[in-house]
This record gives C-alpha cells, structure tokens and sequence, in this order.
C-alpha cells in the first residue's frame, strides 16, 4: 500500500515531526496536540510505503498510526544527559 504523506516540523522541538496523510493534512491531529506541536511548518512530500527506510520509525508502523489515527508522531532522540539521569534512577541497569 503507498500512502502519498506531507511530513512536518516542530518549530518548537528539534527534530519533532509529524506525518500525515496528504489528502488529509492535518484534520484528524488532535488539537491539544497541534498546540504543543506549534504551528506545522512543511518539510516535504513523499511516497511512503511499507518497505520504504525511514532514519527512526519503521515505515509500517507510520503508514498504521497514519491509517489509525490520521498522524504519526516522531519524537526527537533520547538526549544523553536525558538518559543518564534514567539510568541513574533505574537499578536494572549496567552501569
């Protein structure tokens, strides 16, 4: 299955971007989520397909969340300081 997608960006968190279906933009996004999210500012347009590589997600995850949900959500990575304070309050971990 293709799905043609417009993808966005945060303008207020690096490297968050939302994926949607062009045909619907972004109508089924929740509102809150639009909020927190900012204003979409348009990345690109692409042929998204089941055995398409994407950098963070596996594209049928994201073609799901988009059939689902109407979006998908990429968050930005983990930052270091960020996950050595988790691991920090999690004892299962190797330190």
């Amino acid at each position: 299955m293709k799905t043609l997608c417009d993808i966005y960006r945060s303008p207020r968190e690096e490297e968050m971007y939302l994926y949607v279906d062009k045909r619907e933009g972004t109508v089924r996004v929740p509102e809150k989520l639009l909020e927190l999210f900012g204003t979409p500012k348009h990345l690109m347009t692409m042929v998204l397909t089941p055995d398409k590589q994407l950098a963070r997600a596996g594209a049928d995850k994201v073609l799901s969340e988009i059939r689902e949900r109407g979006y998908y959500l990429q968050m930005p990575p983990a930052r270091d300081h960020e996950m050595r304070a988790i691991a920090v309050q999690n004892s299962k971990l190797q330190r």
